[in-house]
């Protein structure tokens, strides 16, 4: 066993950049408040419209169409609530259009949102995506109606790594006279997003999902879009997100970014090449597999793969033995039994849900690592194989 973890679970969140902990120690002498008006206020005050300088402008947005928020899961959940809001101030509701079109791929704080407004009487439609993960726009174009008010769909997914062209559903949206929503939680900070070229009026970011501190994440809200707050009680982001503002994550979310910004493009590369090794490797090494995503247009550190006759959860706990982190491809590792949602819409079985593993890559992995993984995962399978009721059976 390797000294130091190999640590492949970028997707679940990132370790902290070296820059981002020096802002944050720095950040812990300034207490001040950044509504106070006192000179310690002031200077919590600057770091945080700072932060949001730099979040702006790395997505090509205004200061102002920036909220800092507690997560990317409340991000989306504001957006959505927003659709069954009774507040005069929502022009979606006066116009009645409150229906939502979203994915069967979206992340659960999406699932779980709809579900809700869903029991609330807002009417909700899911579209498919083929075996790659990928939606037609003609199927998204089949579910539009003048009721839709808001269509969701996440920009890359945080299982198999697909990431969707949202420029052309944000169009079809418009068209229909839809507001457009994506959840980029997985794409800033990996690749460019660019917002006004998308013309998306809502995106989701997340700070530990590229090297910034957990419970920190920031809503865009085009210039002019109406908008109703989830959290209400103050003054702050603008009367749009009430409570004091986490300065100190707010700092370590905009140096995680002024990071990306310096790190992101030859860190795009080399991901790449990593997953070509690991790729290769274990399609040389392994038989009966099935790598799912996109083949091409996907997260340049994400490898989502199916291995007949072995359970994620196996394979996970032995790699962990051999000191190696990765995440199962199915829900069970946050208490359900159920097989990943995402697998499934794609067309893949029950049996293969569960035989999947997300090995999601990061800018401290290096060769001699991946050809350690493939490897140790050679001897993995075959242990866990010969233990197998079920391997050699034809599984779909």
């Amino acid at each position: 066993m390797n000294k130091k973890p190999i640590y492949l679970d970028h997707n679940a969140t990132t370790p902290l950049h070296p820059e981002v902990k020096k802002a944050l120690t720095e950040m812990m002498e300034i207490y001040g408040n950044p509504s106070s008006l006192h000179s310690d206020g002031r200077e919590a005050r600057r770091r945080v419209e700072d932060a949001r300088e730099k979040t702006a402008t790395f997505i090509n947005a205004r200061p102002d169409e920036i909220i800092f928020v507690g997560s990317g899961s409340e991000a989306n959940n504001t957006v959505l609530s927003m659709m069954s809001c009774p507040s005069n101030q929502c022009q979606m509701t006066r116009k009645m259009r409150n229906a939502v079109v979203t994915t069967k791929i979206e992340h659960p704080c999406i699932l779980e949102s709809s579900k809700c407004l869903k029991e609330r009487g807002t009417p909700v439609t899911y579209i498919d995506v083929d075996e790659f993960g990928k939606i037609d726009p003609d199927n998204l174009r089949k579910k539009l109606n003048p009721n839709i008010g808001l269509v969701s769909i996440i920009m890359a997914n945080n299982e198999i790594g697909t990431v969707q062209d949202i420029k052309t559903f944000a169009e079809i949206a418009h068209q229909n006279g839809s507001l457009f929503h994506t959840d980029a939680v997985q794409a800033v900070g990996k690749i460019t997003v660019d917002v006004k070229a998308l013309n998306v009026d809502f995106l989701t970011i997340s700070a530990h999902k590229m090297y910034g501190p957990k419970g920190i994440g920031a809503l865009y809200v085009k210039h002019g879009i109406p908008f109703c707050p989830l959290i209400r009680g103050g003054h702050q982001e603008m009367g749009r997100r009430a409570g004091t503002e986490n300065t100190l994550g707010i700092v370590g979310l905009g140096k995680a970014i002024e990071m990306r910004k310096i790190e992101m493009e030859s860190e795009e590369k080399r991901l790449l090449e990593l997953k070509k090794i690991l790729r290769a490797g274990i399609e040389k090494s392994i038989p009966d597999i099935k790598f799912n995503g996109h083949p091409t247009d996907c997260l340049p550190g994400t490898l989502n793969v199916s291995f007949d006759g072995a359970e994620g959860e196996s394979i996970l706990l032995y790699l962990d033995l051999e000191g190696i982190e990765i995440s199962t491809g199915s829900a069970c590792a946050s208490g359900s039994l159920d097989p990943s949602h995402v697998l499934l819409a794609t067309g893949l079985s029950a049996e293969r849900a569960h035989g999947s593993v997300r090995i999601s890559l990061g800018r401290e992995n290096t060769v001699d690592e991946m050809q350690y993984v493939v490897k140790t995962l050679e001897e993995v399978i075959r242990r866990i194989r010969s233990m197998s009721t079920i391997y050699g059976r034809n599984i779909q």
